[in-house]
Order: structure tokens, then sequence, then C-alpha cells
């Protein structure tokens, strides 16, 4: 099992300035860095690929659409940005030797419409995803939608949403990924949901209820380290929260608070956490 960790805990960027964090978080003892287009425009690819090339860390990508480029938005038009920028990610992705892109890639992070999903909707979401994932068709990257809470997303909110969703998409580089944040918010039994989703899922966040430091919160770790030992996930575990001193991006994910005496100290004490929790779990 890798573990790793998103670059949004220490930076609202991610360009040329930020290649140096892959440093930091390989003295950290992270196996794998997540990282975040903020702007696809200046994301270093090349230089990241080298960077992390250098240092023995896998990449994992996560991006979250614009309104403006929404798959799933009425506007044929808005939809087609979409399809369009998650190609152009997707490039950047192959270009940095990404092994998952995930995230709400697949419809605009923060869309809300006061409604539940239509059916066109998920036609739209479905037809686009597919079209993503052709673009990737014969490369090694992995393509995951992430199931989010009600808050964020009224589209894919549990994982049985994304199981049919990857399914009607129905090509072999769609996949599922779940996130504890999340999950504790949407599902009846997160370990039941990671059980369903079997080898759909391909990716896993592995996040405090309250963004914090895992085990500090009221995550039933013991029971979701379990689930994801009976379907054999030994992909990677990654932590994902944010800096609360960055102060847009603090805004974006509502955090009005520290978690941790510093970024440094929430991963540091999160990924020592992680691996005695699945070092307990799987003895072997």
């Amino acid at each position: 099992m890798r573990f790793g960790v998103n670059s949004l805990l220490f930076s609202g960027t991610f360009n040329e300035d930020d290649l140096g964090l892959l440093d930091k978080v390989k003295d950290m003892g992270f196996d794998t860095f997540e990282v975040t287009p903020v702007d696809p425009d200046t994301f270093p690819a090349r230089a990241l690929a080298q960077r992390a090339h250098d240092l023995g860390l896998t990449l994992n990508a996560n991006f979250a659409l614009p309104v403006e480029a929404n798959t799933i938005d009425p506007d044929p038009g808005v939809r087609a940005r979409g399809v369009e920028l998650s190609k152009k990610v997707v490039d950047l992705c192959l270009e940095a030797g990404v092994g998952i892109y995930c995230g709400a890639n697949y419809c605009a992070w923060g869309y809300q419409t006061g409604r539940r999903r239509t059916v066109d909707e998920w036609n739209w979401g479905v037809d686009s995803y597919r079209a993503i994932c052709e673009h990737a068709a014969g490369s090694p990257l992995i393509i995951a939608v992430e199931t989010l809470n009600r808050f964020e997303s009224f589209y894919l909110n549990t994982a049985a949403d994304a199981v049919r969703f990857v399914e009607d998409v129905g090509l072999p580089n769609a996949a599922v990924h779940l996130d504890t944040f999340h999950m504790i918010r949407e599902e009846d039994d997160i370990a039941g949901a990671i059980r369903a989703t079997g080898d759909r899922m391909a990716y896993f966040h592995a996040c405090g209820s309250h963004r914090g430091i895992p085990g500090r919160d009221m995550v039933p770790w013991d029971d979701t380290f379990r689930a994801l030992r009976d379907i054999g996930y030994d992909t990677c575990i990654t932590l994902e929260s944010f800096n609360p001193g960055l102060e847009r991006l603090a805004g974006l994910v509502c955090i009005w608070r520290d978690f941790a005496a510093s970024p440094e100290d929430l991963a540091r004490e999160g990924l020592a956490f992680l691996r005695a929790k699945h070092a307990e779990i799987n003895p072997d």
C-alpha cells in the first residue's frame, strides 16, 4: 500500500514555484503526491514528472471542473467546454506521468440546481465522461469519479451512484474514487459501501470527518480498513485536507479553524495514524 497527501494542504497553487513540495512530502515519508493543477496553463507537467522520478514518488492528480466548463449544464456549449478542459487536464496528467486522475472531474464542483438530478443531466454527464475517457484510451491513466457530499454536489453522492455512473460510461479506464469525508455524510454504512464498490474502486481518500487528522474524528477506521482489506484494495490511501491559512482556498472548502499546529503536523500525524491502522488490520 502506498500513502499519499494532496498538494492543497500546503499551497493554493501548483506551478514551478511549488515543485519543492515534492521534496517536503518525500521527507515526511509519503510515497505518493496528489497534485492539483489549479491553473492548467501554468502546471509544470514535465518538470513535475522529472522531480517525482528523481525522488521515487508516484503521482496522482485531483481536479474540479469550474461552472463555466460544466459537463452537466443544459447549454451544450458549456458541456463542450467541460470536455475540452478535461481533455487538456488528461494531457497534462499523461505528460506528468500521473497514475490516477480523480476528483470532481465529471461535473462542476459546487454546482447546485436546487432539485434532484434529472435523466438528462445523468446522460449528459455519462456522455461527457465517456468522451474524456476515450481521450485517454490506450494510456495507463485511470480516470476516477469522486462521490461528493450533498453540500458540494447533487450529482453523485454515494458509492452506488458512482458505480452506476462508471458502468454506464462502460470503459475500462473509468473507475470510482471514494473519500471518507464525503462518505460519512452520505452512506448508511461506509464499510458496506466500500465492499459493494469492490474492484470498481481505483482510489481512496482517508480523511478525517472534519478534514482534520484521521483518528481524531468520527470515521469508523477499523471497519473502513477491514473493508479495504476485504476487497483487496492495495493501491494508494491519500490524506486530503486543506490549509486554513490560505484564505481563498479556506473559503471554498469552508474551513474556519486550525486542525493542527501546522499543515506539516497534520500531514505527519495523519500519515502515522493511517500507516499504523493499515498495519494493525493487515498484520501479514
